[in-house]
């Protein structure tokens, strides 16, 4: 059996970003999980957390699956605050131990000081762009992919060592006729591409 530890980093903003479809995200992964025989935990960082719960979280679990909307083109600033606080915290004994490189090894590279290594993460996204606006030299990201303009979460990561999955995202979240069922379902077969084939 497998651990999922489902970390929701959503911060809220009344009448713009309340977290009802972030909830809605992390709700139905949390189901997956536990229909698929998955123990799970939940860390939400908007709120009070204890930072070493959140370090026993991220010891103890497999996979992590960052659930959060894209604020101003990152993570809100509450989320990087969490980041800030535990994955710091975690050096020495869970996240790394150092940047990885040694006066007595030239060839150990920065960034290979991890401490998660075996343990797989997932992005989910929700962002109001469209997707048309990723891998479009002509878009307002200038032809990168979703991965690539998200490269500051995905390099946390790797810092620590944990691989990447398949991110999802849903776009366009303020258009009045957003088909949430539609993407439901996308988030539940991006699920099982990552989680079921992957085990």
């Amino acid at each position: 059996m497998k651990n999922v530890l489902i970390i929701n980093g959503h911060q809220r903003y009344d009448k713009v970003a309340e977290g009802r479809l972030t909830k809605l995200f992390v709700d139905t992964a949390g189901d997956f999980f536990t229909q698929h025989g998955f123990n799970v935990k939940e860390s939400m960082v908007e709120g009070a957390y204890d930072v070493q719960d959140e370090l026993d979280k991220l010891a103890w679990a497999d996979y992590i699956l960052f659930q959060y909307p894209v604020f101003w083109m990152g993570v809100p600033w509450i989320t990087k605050k969490y980041i800030d606080e535990v994955f710091s915290a975690g050096m020495n004994t869970v996240t790394y131990v150092s940047d990885g490189r040694s006066k007595d090894d030239p060839s150990k590279k920065y960034g290979s000081g991890g401490l998660m290594q075996g343990k797989k993460y997932m992005l989910s996204l929700t962002y109001n762009c469209p997707e048309s606006e990723f891998d479009n030299k002509e878009g307002f990201f200038d032809g990168l992919s979703l991965d690539e303009a998200n490269v500051a979460t995905h390099k946390l990561f790797q810092f620590c060592g944990a691989e990447p999955l398949e991110t999802y995202a849903i776009h366009d979240v303020f258009k009045e006729n957003l088909d949430v069922d539609a993407a439901l379902k996308r988030f539940k077969d991006t699920l099982e591409r990552n989680f079921m084939t992957s085990r």
